[in-house]
């Protein structure tokens, strides 16, 4: 199949280390190999027609960044990222270098560690004994019952569990004062209270998990929490390297 353009990943210093059996996107896999800008390097394969955030590639790009950053810091792009021709790839590189070698310096031995909040759904009694609100229309649909009432009173009691939740939420970044190194707040996701980023050394990643899993058994009650990670540094790099479209 005739390429493209060039699918760039991320990039790396000049003397990072590419494993000889490294593969990219694509189906067969692409072959990776380093594009050399002074004292940096751009990892590259060629990018072909079709491709689509299949799962197989998505894994691809990602289990290719994590294999990269575990032999130094990665400025990882994120998934799908195409350039036309290698001097588009080099003259963007240079537009930014001593961005890059900044960056590059500050996630060596870091990875991201994401956390997701949700709130519980089956703590309905404690959320009555709490909540004036949800109490009070919780009565009124007793006195009044109807289709509306059961909608306004289901209305009351997911608004409820989501501010027991986020009010308990609101408490997590202080827990990791002192492990990790910078916090970042990702996009809205549906029915997360707090979706959230932590720079993290790579020596503290088992401690931040005890943390987490205690923080989640401290407050059970009100919210459920999922931990994500280690993860290619995206949240902690500016937006896009290189020129290059989606």
């Amino acid at each position: 199949m005739t390429a493209s353009g060039i699918y760039v990943y991320g990039i790396v210093g000049r003397s990072h280390p590419l494993p000889p059996t490294a593969r990219g996107v694509g189906e067969p896999p692409a072959p990776v190999r380093l594009l050399p800008a002074d004292d940096l390097a751009v990892v590259i394969s060629a990018a072909y027609p079709g491709l689509r955030a299949r799962r197989r590639d998505l894994m691809a790009h990602q289990g290719l960044l994590m294999t990269l950053a575990e032999a130094g810091p990665v400025l990882p792009m994120r998934f799908g990222m195409v350039a036309p021709d290698e001097a588009t790839v080099l003259a963007g590189v240079a537009a930014r270098h001593g961005e890059h070698v900044a960056v590059l310096e500050r996630l060596d031995s870091r990875v991201e560690m994401n956390i997701k909040i949700t709130p519980v759904q089956d703590n309905l009694a404690a959320l009555i004994r709490e909540d004036p609100v949800v109490r009070r229309i919780r009565e009124e649909t007793r006195r009044h019952p109807g289709y509306e009432a059961n909608v306004r009173l289901g209305e009351a009691v997911a608004a409820g569990l989501r501010r027991r939740a986020a009010a308990a939420a609101a408490r997590l970044p202080a827990e990791f004062a002192g492990i990790g190194d910078d916090m970042r707040p990702g996009p809205d996701v549906e029915g997360c209270v707090l979706n959230v980023s932590f720079l993290v050394p790579r020596r503290e990643e088992g401690r931040f998990r005890n943390v987490a899993e205690r923080f989640a058994a401290d407050h059970r009650d009100r919210l459920e929490l999922r931990v994500t990670g280690p993860l290619p540094c995206y949240s902690f790099v500016a937006p896009e390297p290189v020129p290059a479209r989606a």
